[in-house]
């Protein structure tokens, strides 16, 4: 297995979508879900401090975390989206999504990263409690968590 991170490129898009379909999938138990529609990623694709961080594996995307920069009175990153294929969950990729964006965080000054979880989904809440993710507040189904970087 060649596993190689990279940054995400337009030409990325569909398999990326896929991806966040499968994601949708697992948390909602409905096979009727909509993915991204054109133009919804285009922010990151941008060359700007968004970005998507994939994990190619053997040729194939099979993971993605999309990164966002907020720059309010509290600097922080954000996860928006992340998803590992089901074929490869458990194999540290996801670990190290985070432990690359975590090394951007920094090197852009910030010592802060924003998620959000959703409140039925127990495997995800404690991957992310795992890695120092703690409660920052409930916002009804879902619960925004936060990681303070040393």
């Amino acid at each position: 297995m060649r596993i190689c991170y990279r940054k995400a490129v337009r030409e990325d898009f569909g398999r990326i979508n896929e991806l966040f379909m499968e994601m949708l999938r697992a948390i909602y138990g409905n096979a009727d879900v909509k993915g991204y529609q054109a133009g919804d990623l285009d922010h990151y694709f941008a060359g700007k401090e968004d970005w998507i961080c994939a994990a190619e594996i053997d040729g194939r995307i099979e993971g993605f975390l999309s990164i966002e920069v907020h720059r309010e009175a509290q600097n922080y990153l954000y996860y928006d989206d992340f998803s590992i294929s089901r074929r490869y969950r458990g194999k540290g990729i996801g670990s190290e999504m985070m432990r690359i964006a975590e090394e951007y965080c920094r090197s852009i000054g910030f010592s802060a990263i924003v998620l959000h979880a959703e409140e039925t989904n127990a495997v995800a809440r404690g991957f992310y409690e795992k890695r120092g993710f703690v409660l920052l507040r409930n916002d009804g189904t879902r619960l925004c968590l936060i990681k303070r970087l040393e």
